[in-house]
């Protein structure tokens, strides 16, 4: 039987790595980047970090629960992660199957039989490293690359005269140096990148279209997700409840010119930020409507009024892209691919997705229970083909309610949102229906690994 191809090694594609490789399945990895860490490496030409980024979740409700982080920063920088994802690569052996700098160019499912699906005799995937472009073919095929690589760059009328940069190339608060900055996009990068701006630039202008919910890093002392773990509320009463306490700690974000939101908390990912709050009250910067067009230095808004900006910032997301993998195998809706527990094509073709699911919370050991479950199949098809069986009836069925009862925005970047809790719950429910995995631990990494966790 060939291998699996794993594709990545960012948080996502370390998860695949250990569970895979606990499971005793054989994999191939390929990262576009030098080494593990994905977009949490600065210095990869495909990170879309910038240098004040800190996690935005706590630590310990972030982490891999098998490997603490040793940092004690409850919101660690984003050069502590890359140090930590490298220190549990070191740990448990996972470089070694991945192929780095080597970038995935076309996944294509094998000829088949007349009537036979697509996949059903595995996947070509052909990628260029440092040796050229190489071809190989695999068993199954597992999509870890990530969900934040495709910026979304919105049309506007007109042309704007100055600079236009997108988040994904912004990497130093110098690039604001005494320019007059218009940031279209208020959510956590755009608030994020407008704090580090009113320390450099001329003028701050915040452009945004609807209301936000600002929810403190810390509420009695702790780490405002810390509170509640492993209790979760009903949505009704979480959203009645977190509502007011926030109202209370951070105020009415109308009073400092943002929108009212027209949806209730949770129902969008919350902004983790409420130092452009204090921004606003000292007037360092300044909320704007939405862009009607552009005209020279000149921004037209949607209310009739205008300003003169040097540089536009996009603080306007990502699109989910698997560029090298027709849509067709994916499942694809308008706005991503429909996958059963966001993991499994319904065809169950040989394509498995880790890392596409977006929700407060849920950390990295979130997406290492996908990849438990993804590996449990897996083993499940190798020695147990009938539990395998059992378990793609499953997705015949209706699917399990993945929201934990919240109402979500219906936007792009909510396609494939789910609550912590539900979706949780509900791949550990599923793991417990397959046959355990026989154990291969890999060799422990060294002292210098462990104390490199930070």
């Amino acid at each position: 039987m060939n291998p699996i191809a794993l594709i990545g090694a960012g948080p996502s594609g370390l998860a695949g790595a250990r569970a895979l490789s606990r499971a005793g399945i054989p994999f191939v990895g390929f990262e576009a980047g030098p080494d593990v860490g994905g977009l949490w490496n600065i210095d990869n030409p495909r990170s879309t970090m910038y240098e004040s980024a800190h996690l935005i979740s706590s630590r310990t409700t972030t982490e891999f629960a098998e490997f603490p982080m040793a940092s004690t920063a409850d919101y660690p920088s984003h050069r502590e992660l890359l140090g930590y994802f490298r220190a549990y690569a070191d740990e448990y052996g996972l470089r070694e199957p991945f192929r780095f700098d080597t970038r995935v160019t076309s996944v294509e499912p094998l000829p088949v039989a007349d009537g036979d699906a697509p996949g059903s005799n595995g996947w070509r995937v052909t990628a260029v490293g440092p040796d050229g472009e190489t071809t190989g073919e695999y068993s199954g095929v597992v999509l870890a690359n990530g969900t934040l690589a495709e910026p979304n760059v919105p049309g506007f009328r007109g042309e704007f005269s100055g600079e236009i940069m997108h988040t994904s190339a912004y990497k130093s608060p110098k690039a604001f140096d005494g320019r007059r900055v218009l940031i279209i996009g208020a959510g956590n990068s755009g608030c994020d990148i407008a704090v580090d701006a009113v320390h450099h630039a001329a003028s701050v202008d915040l452009s945004v279209r609807r209301g936000y919910y600002f929810v403190p890093r810390y509420l009695f002392g702790k780490p405002s997700d810390t509170l509640n773990q492993g209790r979760p509320l009903p949505a009704p009463i979480k959203q009645f409840i977190d509502k007011r306490v926030l109202q209370a700690f951070t105020g009415d974000p109308v009073r400092f010119g943002f929108p009212k939101p027209d949806y209730r908390i949770y129902e969008s990912h919350p902004i983790v930020n409420t130092l452009i709050l204090n921004h606003l009250g000292q007037g360092d910067l300044r909320i704007v409507p939405d862009i009607d067009r552009f005209d020279g230095r000149t921004v037209h808004f949607s209310d009739g009024t205008s300003g003169e900006y040097d540089l536009v910032m996009l603080a306007t997301g990502y699109h989910l892209d698997y560029p090298f993998v027709d849509r067709e195998h994916l499942n694809w809706t308008q706005a991503s691919p429909k996958l059963f527990l966001n993991m499994f094509p319904p065809s169950f073709n040989g394509l498995f997705v880790l890392g596409m699911i977006e929700a407060s919370g849920i950390g990295w050991q979130g997406r290492y229970e996908q990849a438990e479950l993804i590996a449990a199949y897996l083993a499940a098809q190798r020695d147990a083909p009938e539990a395998a069986a059992a378990f793609r009836r499953r997705a015949d069925a209706a699917w399990p309610d993945l929201s934990g009862g919240y109402k979500y925005l219906g936007l792009e970047r909510m396609s494939y949102y789910v609550n912590k809790d539900a979706y949780r719950g509900t791949v550990k429910r599923l793991l417990g229906t397959l046959p355990a995995a026989s154990v291969t631990e890999a060799p422990t990494g060294s002292t210098a690994a462990q104390e490199a966790r930070a």
